[in-house]
């Protein structure tokens, strides 16, 4: 009952806040991850929007929670079977400001709560990058920068490196660390990407096991896919992925972070559809 009163107080803040926003989305998503011995589920639910503040700078924030099911169809001898459900609930703070014409820096700030069934303060995480994005050209951006991130489970710092070349209209392409994307878009209403990215996440364990010290859940992948975006009416939108997981890892960790225990779960494709409400 706590957990749930803490998300709904959650979502319901971020909501009061709609007629102060210039802009503004709703997505929900849902996500399936079968591997040779265990079946991954995820169901994803997230708020944005965001505010100019004068002429050179602005303000984002989004509100996601996500809820993570583990279905272990190979585990013979029966290893953490309760660890068959994970939440998360998440808010990214973003402040982006021009230095010069051309030279913008964004901070953001990312409180996470990662936990089983039992949410206390210490399942609390504080995560966050910086960047700063030089326009060299009309068409040619470089964003560089550093972050506390989760894309190889726990939690570390990690450079964040993208070069963005917008062809034309139609076409825009973004390579660098840890994403990268390639979009295309025929009219106003269809727009289709090819995606790579290093992604991961952690869960704090509700009981410390008392064999092996077992304190996180850690999940990392290289994900490549096909993305596909639909305006279907007015605000409204469908989204589809189809891809593939490469060096996808589940491992339990220890309070600093040691690997005591690996999965060994191998690598599958995933499967994705969303919907989403943007003004």
């Amino acid at each position: 009952m706590k957990v749930r009163f803490i998300i709904c107080s959650l979502f319901l803040i971020s909501f009061l806040g709609l007629k102060a926003q210039e802009n503004f989305s709703a997505t929900l998503n849902f996500k399936t991850e079968p591997t040779d011995k265990i079946n991954f589920s995820e169901t994803n639910i997230a708020v944005f929007y965001q505010k100019k503040l004068g002429t050179k700078s602005k303000i984002a924030n989004t509100l996601e929670y996500s809820n993570l099911k583990v279905n272990y169809e190979f585990n013979p001898y029966n290893f953490y079977a309760d660890q068959d459900k994970f939440n998360q609930v998440q808010d990214k703070f973003e402040y982006s400001s021009e230095i010069t014409e051309k030279t913008r820096w964004q901070l953001s700030v990312v409180p996470t709560a990662n936990f089983q069934s039992k949410l206390d303060f210490s399942d609390v995480t504080v995560l966050g990058s910086l960047e700063i994005s030089q326009q060299l050209s009309s068409k040619f951006n470089v964003i560089v920068g550093a972050g506390r991130t989760s894309i190889f489970g726990a939690p570390k710092f990690t450079p964040i490196v993208a070069f963005d070349y917008k062809m034309n209209e139609k076409t825009d392409f973004e390579i660098g660390f840890p994403d990268s994307r390639i979009s295309y878009s025929n009219n106003d209403r269809n727009k289709f990407s090819l995606t790579n990215s290093f992604n991961g996440n952690f869960y704090h364990l509700d009981e410390k096991n008392v064999d092996n010290n077992a304190e996180k859940a850690v999940l990392s992948q290289m994900t490549s896919a096909l993305e596909y975006e639909r305006n279907v009416a007015a605000n409204w939108f469908l989204n589809f992925k189809a891809g593939y997981d490469f060096n996808k890892k589940y491992n339990l960790l220890d309070s600093n972070d040691h690997k005591i225990y690996d999965y060994n779960n191998g690598n599958g494709y995933v499967l994705g559809i969303g919907i989403k409400y943007k003004q």
